[in-house]
């Protein structure tokens, strides 16, 4: 089965085709990094109006690349939810309109669960249960995947994500937008233990659920402290030290979670998979507790549409269509 799958909840463009969920015949991606990052951060309107712009060339890339014709498409899926309201009404209405045009099923898919599945397509022989810790800027949520598309969310973040706090720190500390990549590399020229920062829980019941707001605040004070003071900020500390808190304050709970389900896979997704830290840390916390890692590698980490029509062919096979109806939502439970 080939699926024409598109993705476009945040500030890149993806349309990709990809055949029965594992297999990757092409993956096109527009990124809009230069239009944002002299604002410091996405713009939805000018996210919203690129993919406008960039979708259907790209789609007609995508066939060309996988040596298709329109007429070899046997689905159409797209994220309808979560991300920014106008960039994703963008992918809907364009695979309303493909699907419609081409005569075959429209598939809706929950971004997060496209993460999930990316892992599918970099490791074929990767089956349900296992636990998956989902990690982007936007959200930051352990996963217990028991099927295919029967998930359930053990804990996540109350405030702020993961992603986000990385992109706050390089912010204040001058790296520029997007801050992940920045911070990690910044992060191996400093000592991890430079500064103290905080760890914050979540003392209400759920061990699973995480706060990196506390995080990021300490971050920004230290970093304000230092430029009114006129002392000196070890710029490179700062980050190591914030990369080991956030993986500490992430592997422990994905472990202590592998272990309450007895499940032997633990598997990582999103764009801060991949940081170098918490991929290091992951593995040498699987190889103790023999328990097998699965992490994309760096091209399924970020958004892409591929892991969208991964996750849309089991979505298909569950009976999970939608019709011209489908409309798009700022957020969604997974």
């Amino acid at each position: 089965m080939k699926i024409l799958a598109v993705e476009s909840s945040c500030d890149e463009t993806a349309v990709a085709v990809v055949e029965d969920g594992r297999k990757v015949l092409a993956d096109e991606i527009f990124s809009q990094v230069k239009l944002h990052e002299i604002y410091g951060g996405v713009v939805p309107e000018i996210a919203a109006r690129s993919h406008l712009e960039v979708i259907v060339p790209l789609a007609d890339r995508a066939l060309k690349t996988a040596g298709l014709a329109r007429r070899d498409i046997d689905a159409v899926a797209c994220t309808y939810a979560p991300g920014l309201i106008g960039a994703v009404l963008v992918g809907v209405n364009f695979a309303k309109s493909a699907a419609l045009a081409l005569g075959v099923p429209l598939i809706p898919v929950h971004h997060i669960r496209g993460h999930i599945a990316a892992n599918y397509l970099a490791f074929p022989g990767l089956e349900p249960p296992f636990v998956c810790l989902a990690i982007s800027g936007g959200n930051t949520m352990l996963v217990d995947v028991r099927g295919y598309t029967d998930m359930r969310v053990l804990g996540q973040t109350r405030d702020d994500a993961a992603g986000e706090c990385f992109d706050k720190s390089a912010r204040v500390l001058g790296l520029g937008y997007p801050g992940g990549k920045p911070i990690d590399d910044l992060s191996k020229q400093g000592r991890d233990d430079a500064y103290d920062l905080p760890r914050p829980s979540v003392n209400d019941g759920n061990p699973f659920d995480m706060s990196f707001s506390g995080l990021k605040t300490a971050v920004v004070n230290l970093a304000h402290h230092a430029e009114q003071t006129g002392q000196p900020l070890d710029k490179p500390g700062l980050a190591a030290s914030l990369c080991r808190a956030v993986s500490e304050m992430l592997v422990g709970r994905t472990m202590d979670a592998a272990r309450m389900l007895g499940y032997p896979a633990v598997a990582v997704a999103g764009g801060v998979a991949a940081n170098s830290r918490i991929r290091a840390d992951f593995a040498a916390a699987c190889q103790a507790a023999g328990r097998t890692l699965y992490v994309p590698p760096l091209r399924l980490c970020g958004d892409n549409a591929a892991m969208i029509g991964a996750q849309g062919y089991y979505e298909y096979q569950a009976g999970h269509t939608a019709d011209s109806s489908l409309n798009a939502y700022a957020t969604m439970e997974l």
